[in-house]
């Protein structure tokens, strides 16, 4: 019988027309790809509450969940990529985690080189942010 993916949140923190991108420091194999800052979704915990839980752990700031993007993304054989939509509540983005943040608009999404499980969450942002 086979394990069922843990689920990893993925935050797309939106505001005036640009998304959050977080830098990964660490694993080495993903030293320097960009990503949806986020997490793994404890045992019990909901998504949103996950991404909450996440954003104040990685940047310092609070969140507030205002959707979820469709589908999933493997990340490894054991864990899977899931976003929601996400505005700042309180604060602003401070990297802990990560080594370095960015605001991007939809047409500088390809100007850095995302992580393979967050890369089939850029058309839909796009589409959200009114480029496509």
């Amino acid at each position: 019988m086979q394990e069922l993916a843990r689920t990893v949140v993925g935050v797309a923190i939106l505001e005036e027309g640009r998304v959050l991108a977080a830098r990964r420091a660490r694993p080495p194999a993903l030293a320097g790809l960009w990503e949806l800052p986020g997490g793994k979704v404890e045992a019990g915990e909901s998504l949103e509450a996950a991404a909450v839980r996440e954003i104040v752990e990685e940047l310092g700031c609070t969140v507030e969940v205002t959707g979820l993007l469709d589908g999933t993304s493997p990340i490894a054989h054991d864990l899977a990529l899931r976003v929601v939509l996400a505005r700042l509540a309180d604060g602003d983005p401070v990297p802990h985690e990560h080594d370095a943040v960015r605001w991007l608009q939809s047409d500088e999404l390809d100007e850095v080189t995302w992580a393979g499980a967050d890369v089939p969450f850029l058309d839909p942002l796009r589409d959200l942010m009114g480029e496509r």
